[in-house]
């Protein structure tokens, strides 16, 4: 099947651990795919795990999605692979409520009957490291808690005090990471760095690999990660219901030879693999392009999509790049139908202004400025939407997440969404543009069981003519 590394809480060193697995896996041996997985909506963590491996790592979150669609897109990409690792979020069964573990990495074991190992914290505890790991293992009987991994040991009379504790417990210790294991890889507001923007990624991969080969027992992991080719639920398991799940044989009309131009570049790379699958298999060929350093769009484009990302890291070359922002604009103005999410909706602003007070000129399609602060807004949204766009028709309900530092210095007297929490009863401000032919909205979407939106924006890109760059 697959093996889930899970944590205690966050920052117990999920990624570390995961990454340091998969890094150790493909040294041993190359030619054996490995295919990794991620627990919610990140981003930037399976970038990592997609470097390593040299395969899109896959997001596997039942509230953008559906459960259905979780086990589908499991089953799909893990059935080539000889070895699945799937990495958690936050902690154990922390989810989208504290009512019940939605959208936890729990939720997923049970859904993938998957086997957990779960990293503990041990600085700072001895014993008591024993309650904890039972609490872990009890809580919910429908978890498998195949093993633990000691992280930040102190000594070797420490790891004795450690093992001692959980002897009784019979939970096989699977890994020990020292306190001077610890590998660094830089972070800042929203998470770790990008791969692009790291230039000694690679030495780095290498002590992940080495404390990959030094640190796990591989003769009980191992066999924890095989997969075992699972197949996707049946049309009478699933009700009857269809798992919009990207598939080589499956075309759309709609974007049969459509050129859509994706922002791609160190300011913008937040995008899902499954999300571009879908373009192409709905016939679509997506054409990557830099706003940072691509002096205009690329020719014979019927469509604009920018995803996330940093844009107010690199604000200061995307304003010097005049000639792309004044590229980026004729086409929108002229009606190109445009997607742009988060840092894509800041791109289109008037201005980014940055965590120094410096501001910036972007391309000027929305009468606002993005303004980075200090509070962090992050969550599931369901977004009700409350004009026409080129994805969704008012009235639509849809699934969404945010995760910003920025806020936007005038709202749209035309809002595009009416957002509530998961919970219902939690209602967030109304957000989202609508102009031309644009969708912009912080909300990050994921296609997957959400196809006809996708669908939509295909069929407005068919209606429109070739939108040819300034200067051709």
């Amino acid at each position: 099947m697959a093996v889930i590394i899970a944590g205690e809480r966050s920052g117990v060193g999920k990624t570390t651990v995961t990454l340091a697995l998969l890094a150790a896996m493909k040294a041993r041996s190359a030619k054996s795919p490995v295919q990794s997985f991620k627990v919610g909506p990140d981003y930037i963590d399976p970038m990592f795990h997609s470097y390593i491996t040299g395969l899109p790592c896959r997001n596997l979150d039942p509230v953008l999605t559906s459960e259905d669609y979780v086990k589908g897109c499991f089953a799909k990409h893990s059935q080539n692979a000889e070895y699945a690792l799937i990495e958690g979020v936050m902690g154990l069964f922390d989810g989208a409520t504290g009512k019940d573990d939605t959208a936890s990495t729990a939720h997923v074991a049970r859904l993938l009957d998957a086997p957990v190992v779960l990293i503990l914290n041990c600085a700072s505890t001895s014993r008591s490291i024993a309650a904890i790991a039972h609490g872990y293992r009890t809580f919910d009987p429908r978890i498998h808690i195949a093993g633990v991994v000691l992280n930040r040991v102190g000594s070797d009379r420490h790891l004795e005090l450690l093992t001692q504790a959980l002897e009784p417990l019979n939970l096989p210790i699977l890994g020990v990471l020292r306190r001077q294991d610890d590998i660094s890889i830089p972070d800042r507001h929203l998470g770790l760095v990008p791969t692009a923007e790291m230039s000694d990624l690679d030495g780095i991969i290498e002590r992940l690999a080495h404390l990959g080969e030094t640190c796990f027992d591989w003769e009980k992991l191992l066999p924890l990660m095989a997969s075992t080719h699972p197949a996707a639920p049946s049309p009478s398991e699933r009700g009857g219901e269809e798992i919009l799940l990207p598939s080589p044989t499956r075309r759309g009309a709609g974007g049969e030879g459509l050129r859509i131009a994706i922002a791609q570049d160190r300011a913008f790379s937040f995008y899902y693999a499954d999300n571009l699958d879908l373009f192409r298999e709905m016939g679509a060929e997506l054409i990557p392009w830099s706003p940072i350093s691509d002096r205009t769009l690329p020719e014979n484009i019927q469509g604009l999509y920018f995803g996330g990302g940093f844009p107010e890291v690199f604000a200061s070359e995307l304003a010097e790049n005049k000639t792309a922002r004044a590229s980026v604009y004729k086409a929108i103005t002229s009606g190109i139908p445009t997607y742009a999410e988060c840092g894509g909706l800041m791109y289109l602003c008037d201005r980014i202004v940055d965590f120094h007070e410096q501001s910036f000129p972007m391309v000027n399609i929305f009468p606002t400025a993005a303004k980075m602060g200090k509070r962090l807004t992050l969550g599931y949204r369901q977004a009700i939407t409350l004009q026409d766009s080129p994805l969704v028709n008012k009235g639509d309900r849809v699934w969404g997440h945010e995760f910003h530092r920025s806020s936007l210095t005038e709202l749209s007297d035309r809002p595009l969404y009416s957002l509530q929490g998961y919970d219902s009863h939690l209602q967030y401000p109304s957000e989202g543009w609508q102009k031309y032919r644009v969708h912009a909205s912080y909300t990050h979407l994921h296609f997957g069981a959400q196809k006809h939106l996708l669908d939509r924006f295909l069929n407005n890109c068919n209606q429109v003519s070739v939108i040819r760059p300034v200067g051709k």
